[in-house]
């Protein structure tokens, strides 16, 4: 089963590489929020066992409070879990608009489709559901902006590819592709 959520652990001196299953500086779990006034909240492995004082777990990290990231329980192209904070890549494609004259039924104009490639960060949305946001497009002038913009976000779906993520790789959503 993928665990249900991921941290960023910036410096790797800070836990222990035997007990904390982990891949590269992100460690997966399931998440334990701390006391409201608290700094920390923890990713935890499996129960162990359970009494009326006291709750063991396999191993527990603790991270810094709200950084936990939620896995959307959608994969990529790759067939790789997709979490919230990853940067996708996205071939956008729409087609164009044919306008035709109501009288002769003859075409008198149109609007030309777009073929880009888009990257962005994912966000779940609770109201919208997983959704890539912060989107820039290779071409952005393929966008016209009289009629579209740059999409403001897009729906993610297995089509999306992971690429990087914003811990690792913020540069990516900073600059525009060359």
């Amino acid at each position: 089963m993928v665990p249900k959520f991921r941290a960023y652990i910036k410096d790797l001196d800070e836990f222990d590489y035997n007990d904390v299953p982990h891949k590269g500086h992100f460690v997966y779990g399931n998440l334990i929020k701390g006391k409201p006034n608290d700094d920390v909240d923890a990713i935890v492995g499996d129960l162990i066992e359970i009494h009326d004082e006291y709750v063991n777990v396999e191993w527990w990290q603790a991270i810094e409070k709200g950084s936990a990231e939620q896995a959307t329980g959608l994969k990529d192209a790759n067939g790789e879990e997709i979490y919230d904070g990853d940067i996708l890549e996205y071939y956008y494609v729409t087609h164009g608009q044919t306008f035709y004259d109501p009288d002769t039924l003859g075409t008198v104009g149109g609007e030309p489709g777009i073929e880009t490639t888009v990257i962005g960060k994912v966000a779940i949305w609770p109201s919208t559901g997983v959704v890539l946001t912060r989107i820039k497009a290779e071409y952005p002038e393929d966008f016209d902006s009289s009629n579209l913009d740059v999409p403001k976000m897009l729906h993610v779906n297995k089509r999306f590819t992971i690429i990087g993520n914003v811990h690792t790789n913020p540069e990516q959503l900073e600059a525009q592709h060359d």
